[in-house]
C-alpha cells in the first residue's frame, strides 16, 4: 500500500496578495500629492513653478536612492528592508499633513524634503517585488507574479482616487495624508507577521517548496540561513558586470521607454484630455481613469500569456517576448489620436493603448528571469533606476515639445516612438532570456 504524498501548500499565492496590497498602497501614497495638490496649492500660495520642483521631488530621490534600496536588499534580505522602506514611507507621508501649519517659503522647503524622502523610501519596493517573486515562484508562473503585482499601480489609481477625492471634499486636504500614511504604518506591521522566506515560512510545507525549487524559484534567497552573513557583495564590480551584459542593458533600457509611456499618462494625459480636446476638468478627472482600468486588464493579461506560453512548450525568451513586442506595438496606435476629432475615440484609442502598455509591461517578470542570485537586489535596482529615470526626463520633454509646437501632436510621436525603441530592443539587443552569472566572483568574505 503506497503512502499518499502530502499536497502542496499555495502560500506563494498569499504572498502575491500581500505584494499586491503593499505595492498599491505603494503607488495610492505617490498619488496623495496630486489629489491633494489644488487645496495646497491655494492654501500656500505656491506658484506652478514651486509646485513643479514639488511634484519633481519624489522621481530624483527614488532614482538616487535605487541602487543603495538594492544594495540593501542584498544585504540584509527583503523582508527587514522592505519594513523599514513601507514604514518609514508612510510616517513620511502622515508629515505632509502637517505643513498646512507653515507658510510660504519654510511650506515649500518642507513639502519638497518630504516629497525627497518619501521617494528614497520607497526605493527598495520594486526590486524587493522582484526578489520575492525570485525565490517563491518557478519560472512558468513567475510572469503571472510580477504583471499582478505590477498591475497595483493601476489598481491604486482605480481604487484610492475617487476615495482620497472624498477625504480632501470632506475632511480637507490634510486627511488624505493622515489617513494613507496611517494605513501604510498598519501595513507594514502586516507585512513584518507574514513575510518569510519559502524555507522560514511556517505554513509552507515541504512539497510546495520542492514544486517551486523544481520550477526554478530561488528558494534560499530570503533564508536566514544563507551565505549573505559572512560574505558581502562587492557593489561596483557587480554594476559593471551587470551593464556590460547586452542582455541586461536591452532590458534596462527597453524598461526605461516603458516608462516614458507610464509618466505621459501620469502627468501630461489629463492636461491633454483639457487644453487640446477641451474636455472639462471634472470630465478629463473620469476619463483619465479608463485606461488605468484598461492597463490593469492588460497587465494581469501579459503575464498569463506569458506563462500559459511557458506551459504550452514555447521557450522562455518566446513566452516573454512576445507580449512585450504585442503589447508595445499596440501602445503606438495612440498617435492616431493627431488625425482623430470624437472624443469618444480618442478614449477608446487611449484606453487601447494602456491596454497594450499593460500587456508589455513585463520588464519585472524578465528581471525576476534574469537577475543573478548574489544580486538581485542590485539588478532590480539598476533595472528601476533606468526606468525611473523617464519620471524625470518625460514631463520635461514633452514641456519642452508643447512650448515649441503648442500642440500635443509631437508629444504622442514621441511617446509612440519610445514603444517602438522597447520593440527594438527586444528584438534586437536582448537575445536569448536566461539567468545572468557573473564572469567573476563578486562576493567577498567579510
Amino acid at each position: 500500500m503506497t503512502t499518499q504524498q502530502p499536497q502542496a501548500t499555495r502560500v506563494r499565492w498569499m504572498i502575491l496578495a500581500i505584494l499586491f496590497a503593499i505595492t498599491t498602497i505603494n503607488y495610492a501614497d505617490r498619488a496623495t500629492i496630486a489629489i491633494a495638490g489644488p487645496e495646497l496649492k491655494k492654501l500656500l500660495g505656491l506658484s506652478p513653478v514651486q509646485m513643479g520642483f514639488v511634484f519633481s521631488a519624489f522621481a530624483w530621490s527614488y532614482v538616487l536612492a535605487q541602487l543603495p534600496g538594492g544594495w540593501l536588499l542584498d544585504r540584509f534580505g527583503s523582508k527587514i528592508t522592505y519594513f523599514f522602506s513601507i514604514f518609514l514611507w508612510s510616517v513620511f507621508t502622515m508629515l505632509m499633513g502637517t505643513v498646512g501649519f507653515l507658510s510660504g517659503a519654510a511650506a515649500v522647503t518642507t513639502l519638497f524634503i518630504l516629497r525627497l524622502l518619501i521617494g528614497a523610501a520607497e526605493a527598495p519596493s520594486f526590486p524587493g517585488n522582484s526578489r520575492i517573486a525570485s525565490a517563491w515562484f518557478p519560472t512558468a508562473e513567475r510572469g503571472t507574479a510580477a504583471a499582478i503585482f505590477n498591475s497595483a499601480q493601476y489598481f491604486a489609481t482605480v481604487l484610492f482616487a475617487p476615495i482620497m477625492g472624498w477625504l480632501v471634499h470632506t475632511f480637507g486636504w490634510e486627511s488624505v495624508f493622515f489617513v494613507m500614511g496611517g494605513l501604510g504604518v498598519i501595513m507594514a506591521f502586516i507585512w513584518l507577521k507574514t513575510i518569510y522566506g519559502p524555507k522560514d515560512h511556517p505554513k509552507a510545507n515541504a512539497a510546495e517548496i520542492a514544486y517551486i525549487e523544481a520550477g526554478g524559484a530561488l528558494v534560499d534567497l530570503e533564508s536566514k540561513d544563507k551565505v549573505a552573513a559572512t560574505t558581502k557583495l562587492d557593489t561596483w564590480a557587480c554594476i559593471k558586470q551587470l551593464l556590460g551584459n547586452r542582455m541586461l542593458l536591452g532590458v534596462y533600457i527597453g524598461q526605461y521607454c516603458i516608462n516614458t509611456l507610464t509618466y505621459f499618462f501620469l502627468t501630461w494625459f489629463p492636461v491633454y484630455l483639457v487644453t487640446e480636446r477641451h474636455m472639462t476638468i471634472l470630465k478629463a478627472g473620469f476619463v483619465a481613469a479608463l485606461p488605468a482600468v484598461a492597463g490593469f486588464l492588460g497587465g494581469v493579461l501579459g503575464g498569463v500569456i506569458s506563462d500559459r506560453l511557458i506551459k504550452s512548450g514555447k521557450t522562455l525568451s518566446v513566452a516573454r517576448k512576445t507580449p512585450i513586442v504585442c503589447g508595445m506595438l499596440l501602445s503606438m496606435s495612440m498617435i492616431i489620436c493627431n488625425y482623430v476629432e470624437a472624443d469618444w475615440v480618442v478614449i477608446m484609442v487611449m484606453s487601447l493603448a494602456f491596454f497594450g502598455k499593460g500587456i508589455g509591461a513585463l520588464g519585472w517578470a524578465v528581471v525576476a528571469d534574469t537577475s543573478p542570485k548574489e544580486a538581485g537586489g542590485m539588478s532590480g535596482a539598476l533595472f528601476n533606476t533606468f526606468g525611473n529615470t523617464a519620471g524625470i526626463t518625460t514631463p520635461i520633454v514633452i514641456g519642452y515639445i508643447l512650448e515649441a509646437t503648442g500642440s500635443f501632436a509631437g508629444a504622442l510621436v514621441f511617446v509612440g516612438a519610445n514603444a517602438l525603441v522597447t520593440v527594438l530592443c527586444y528584438l534586437l539587443m536582448v537575445g536569448e532570456i536566461k539567468r545572468f552569472e557573473f564572469k567573476t566572483p563578486v562576493m567577498r568574505a567579510i
